[in-house]
């Protein structure tokens, strides 16, 4: 068990003794942010992400209803979808149809109003990336605003839903297959497989939809998750910006990038 600084902890343990190190760091650290591992943690050779409230400051559907008029009304269904009460399909078709007829320039308004990176998050990414790492963005949002948050930030990847739109409004209905949990976890398990067999993954996300991901990945890491997510979790960040995810697995904070 190794103290990082700002509050943050590298544990590395055998997997039966994983549950019980996660209790004793959870009683007498929290808030802290910390990682259990079988063994010391090296550079991920895949980093697979989901984008709102993790990568961005943000819920994008939540911040575009509010040009609706109707942001309460979908944040709530977020929030439930995120804590694990509402399947996250459903709850996603019911969000998007109360969206039909909203002009398609509230998502470029949207865009350039409302998201912004986490703090951190070009950090990590660059720095990954530049340790030869894949970075792969995926989300149960939508291409329109991952498309140019990965670009930003320097994503390699991206897989999203698609809204919709013709006649330059919102159909309230989406474009293409969906994207969720399950995809979520399929994505890294299909980059996986490009990789050598030793390869290493590191997933990163907030809620409920994440979990498949976060559990199939070598090191699953919760960023200000909600508690089933975090419980899910190998690691989590509770204090520290993105960047603290390197700090937990010893790599300096933007050194490469």
């Amino acid at each position: 068990m190794r103290e990082l600084p700002a509050g943050a902890w590298e544990i590395v343990a055998p997997r039966a003794e994983r549950a019980r190190l996660r209790t004793i760091v959870a009683h007498h650290f929290d808030p802290c942010d910390a990682l259990v591992a079988d063994a010391a943690p090296q550079v991920p050779a895949l980093f697979i992400s989901d984008m709102d409230s993790t990568m961005i400051a943000a819920e994008c559907i939540d911040e575009l209803a509010d040009f609706a008029g109707i942001k309460p009304q979908i944040a709530a269904i977020t929030e439930r979808a995120m804590l694990g009460e509402l399947d996250f399909a459903s709850a996603l078709a019911e969000r998007v149809g109360l969206l039909r007829d909203l002009p398609a320039q509230a998502i470029a308004d949207c865009l350039a109003e409302r998201i912004a990176a986490m703090p951190g998050a070009a950090t990590l990414v660059g720095t990954l990336r530049a340790m030869g790492c894949r970075t792969v963005l995926v989300t149960g949002g939508f291409h329109q605003f991952a498309d140019p948050v990965a670009e930003e930030l320097g994503f390699e990847h991206v897989v999203a839903n698609r809204l919709a739109i013709a006649d330059g409004r919102l159909t309230g209905g989406l474009d293409g297959p969906i994207c969720d949990s399950a995809t979520k976890r399929a994505t890294l398990l299909a980059e996986m497989a490009k990789l050598d067999q030793a390869a290493t993954s590191l997933a990163m996300g907030d809620g409920a939809n994440d979990i498949p991901m976060i559990e199939a990945a070598s090191h699953g890491i919760a960023f200000r998750a909600k508690p089933r997510a975090r419980a899910a979790a190998d690691g989590w960040i509770d204090i520290g910006d993105c960047r603290a995810v390197l700090q937990l697995f010893d790599i300096a904070k933007g050194d490469r990038a």
